[in-house]
């Protein structure tokens, strides 16, 4: 039995390789992309793109459903999924017990001291006077795709981070990056840290010269459809919303008013400005 055995695993293992020698091997002249762009949308939970898939537009989410490939049976394998932890888990494809970045902010108990997922008393701000731009990707232990991306173009590939929030900008950029701008909501400019750089590129500055956000703020927030189209949306006014600072009643339109004690650079990041801003700043 045990011959019989022996020449079974033989047999099978011959008939593997010689279906291995025949399989064909992996193109390796496949034509490598000139641009990798990776897009987080927080609080954006999956069903939202059948939810309100009637809104979108032929060449944006539609396209990349139609398109490209879409994971349908995924989860989240910890908890809390907050942001910096998000960003960080998607870039490293790593989880918070090893790269580190277990929340958005998370108690040290060596130090005794709440830490900030990504401060560093350690470098300056680059844009501003403020402290804002105390910041780098120093607490993620392990490295990312972007940083994998330049090591196997031996550092030849460029690496830029943008986001409204530095751990945005910061945690997918990864070690590397040749830059990583968030926006200073003190005075509304796009800044960065020593980090990185000693001075901002010329482009950044002349950007913030053009004082898009005071811009924006003035035409305030209105619904791009009449109300009555949201039929995929709850009431204009529930009582869970939160009211933006200076409302009776959190209900369209949004006028981002000056108010007293009220920083309207500080609001935009809750309006859809913010994206733009985002966008804009690309």
């Amino acid at each position: 039995m045990l011959k019989k055995i022996c020449s079974l695993l033989l047999a099978s293992l011959v008939i593997s390789s010689s279906f291995a020698q025949k399989a064909k091997p992996v193109s390796s002249t496949l034509p490598k992309p000139k641009l990798v762009v990776g897009i987080v949308v927080d609080q954006m939970r999956y069903d939202y793109l059948y939810r309100f898939y009637n809104k979108y537009s032929e060449g944006g989410f539609k396209r990349l459903m139609r398109d490209g490939f879409n994971c349908r049976n995924n989860h989240y394998d910890y908890v809390p999924t907050v942001t910096a932890a998000g960003h960080a888990a998607i870039f490293t494809g790593s989880s918070p017990a090893l790269d580190g970045i277990v929340g958005n902010e998370w108690f040290n108990q060596q130090t005794g001291k709440t830490i900030y997922c990504v401060e560093d008393s350690s470098v300056a701000t680059v844009g501003s006077s403020t402290k804002a731009g105390l910041m780098s990707p120093k607490n993620l232990l392990v490295s990312t795709i972007t940083d994998q991306l330049k090591i196997a173009n031996n550092h030849q590939s460029k690496t830029i981070g943008i986001a409204l929030k530095d751990r945005g900008a910061i945690l997918p950029a990864g070690h590397t990056a040749n830059g990583a701008y968030w926006f200073d909501s003190k005075d509304g400019s796009w800044i960065t840290s020593s980090f990185y750089m000693k001075e901002l590129p010329q482009w950044v500055k002349d950007f913030n010269g053009q004082k898009f956000p005071q811009k924006y703020m003035v035409k305030g927030w209105n619904t791009l459809l009449p109300l009555d189209q949201y039929t995929e949306s709850t009431a204009d006014d529930m009582p869970f919303e939160g009211k933006l600072p200076g409302e009776e009643k959190p209900v369209f339109p949004h006028e981002l008013l000056a108010r007293p004690g009220v920083n309207l650079l500080e609001v935009i990041r809750t309006t859809p400005f913010g994206n733009t801003l985002t966008k804009d700043l690309l």
